[in-house]
């Protein structure tokens, strides 16, 4: 499709549009978002359905600027903004990044990774993502919405004795930097039909901590379109941009939007598509060896 034709679906609440980020951007007013979202290709050679994220790497860069300095045009005095990239691209992100923002957290995304990982260096079990600000001082913070167990106070009942009188260690607490979260298998009941599809918890603590009920939030590469369903779930608004056609059909079937495409257009695009292997696809007679 031509890039610079941005085709839209919507309604009051969600819109969706169809075509290039830079030129998708440009519908979208200044200081408008409240919060931001971005999780772009990382420039590693992922297979989006046949199109390869692999570019030169000072390409790469330059368009990575592009978007960010269309992200600070948007973004409102008090708005929030979180990056997602590779741990290879986590030091230019941050540079370009702290020409705009104010670096709150660098968060690592932590994950279990026990399939098929590096025999000659140390296999990657992470991913990095930054909180940024406009504002050093004034944005969102909803502390109370993402409270989780602290183990000190609630598991092993410590008594804090620097305080007076002493008192028990608190039972539940802000989360830390390290987040744990798995990532979304095939077979999971989340599971959409993408390659790099993020989990619907890691997208709702961020949209809990940094937005409020309808406020305004934009994710500039949709994919899986996670964040719209979070915002859906969690009653905000979402503007979500994507320059794949079939994940736009995963975006209007998660968001319910009215479309030209039938149901079971819709429903097709959740099949997977793969050439790896699954358990039906060997003997019957084979039995893994469990001691090894």
């Amino acid at each position: 499709m031509d890039v610079k034709k941005i085709k839209t679906y919507s309604n009051k609440k969600f819109k969706i549009s169809h075509g290039d980020v830079l030129e998708c951007f440009k519908q979208v007013p200044e200081k408008s978002i409240q919060l931001i979202f971005a999780d772009p290709p990382y420039n590693i050679g992922k297979n989006f359905d046949g199109i390869s994220d692999k570019y030169e790497e000072d390409f790469y860069i330059d368009w990575m600027e592009k978007w960010i300095f269309e992200i600070n045009r948007v973004i409102t005095d008090d708005g929030s903004i979180y990056l997602m990239n590779s741990t290879q691209n986590l030091a230019n992100m941050d540079l370009i990044c702290r020409k705009y923002f104010h670096i709150q957290a660098r968060i690592v995304w932590h994950y279990d990774s026990s399939g098929v990982q590096a025999k000659t260096k140390f296999g990657s079990s992470w991913e990095p993502i930054l909180h940024m600000t406009k504002s050093k001082n004034k944005y969102t913070f909803n502390s109370k919405d993402i409270l989780i167990e602290a183990k000190t106070g609630s598991q092993r009942n410590l008594i804090d004795y620097r305080k007076t009188p002493p008192q028990r260690y608190n039972t539940k607490k802000v989360p830390s930097n390290v987040w744990n979260f798995p990532r979304v298998r095939f077979k999971m009941d989340e599971y959409e039909n993408h390659p790099t599809q993020k989990p619907y918890a890691l997208l709702k603590r961020i949209i809990l901590t940094s937005s409020n009920k309808d406020d305004l939030v934009l994710d500039p590469f949709s994919g899986s379109f996670t964040t719209g369903f979070a915002c859906k779930m969690l009653d905000r608004k979402f503007i979500g941009f994507e320059k794949n056609k079939e994940y736009i059909k995963i975006g209007i079937r998660r968001l319910e939007l009215e479309s030209e495409y039938s149901k079971k257009e819709l429903e097709k695009v959740k099949q997977r598509k793969t050439s790896n292997k699954s358990k039906k696809d060997h003997d019957n007679t084979y039995t893994p060896n469990l001691f090894n």
